[in-house]
């Protein structure tokens, strides 16, 4: 993988870069929501353990496809709440390595499948 976080004439980043190149088998990994192995929500009106209960499903979810945060290419972000973005961001700094962050997508929406969720995200990783 090769990360180019803010190639020469594009504007800054926060977190994600603005490309990301790669080559192996792509590990598509589908949006993952704050909910846990029972199919119970999580985190009902607290958007920063909504939003760690999606990074524990998706570090399940990509070492069950071999492959892990260190190789996530790109997220994919959804959020009902522009008002969550810093929380977002603080869980994400977690899990992710600050020097080589994969590329993002940040969109708000309506609402997500669950009235009670904030935040779901999906992710593409290599093998």
């Amino acid at each position: 993988m090769n990360h180019f976080q803010r190639p020469d004439g594009l504007p800054p980043v926060n977190g994600y870069s603005h490309v990301v190149s790669f080559s192996g088998t792509v590990v598509a990994v589908s949006g993952q929501v704050p909910m846990d192995e029972h199919g119970r929500a999580v985190g009902i009106d607290d958007p920063e353990e909504q939003t760690r209960q999606v990074f524990r499903n998706l570090e399940v979810a990509l070492k069950a496809a071999g492959s892990d945060f260190a190789r996530v290419v790109k997220l994919t972000v959804y959020l009902t709440d522009l008002d969550d973005l810093a929380v977002f961001r603080k869980v994400r700094d977690e899990y992710l390595d600050h020097s080589a962050p994969p590329a993002s997508s940040l969109v708000q929406v309506k609402g997500l499948i669950n009235p009670a969720f904030r935040v779901e995200i999906e992710a593409l990783a290599v093998i």
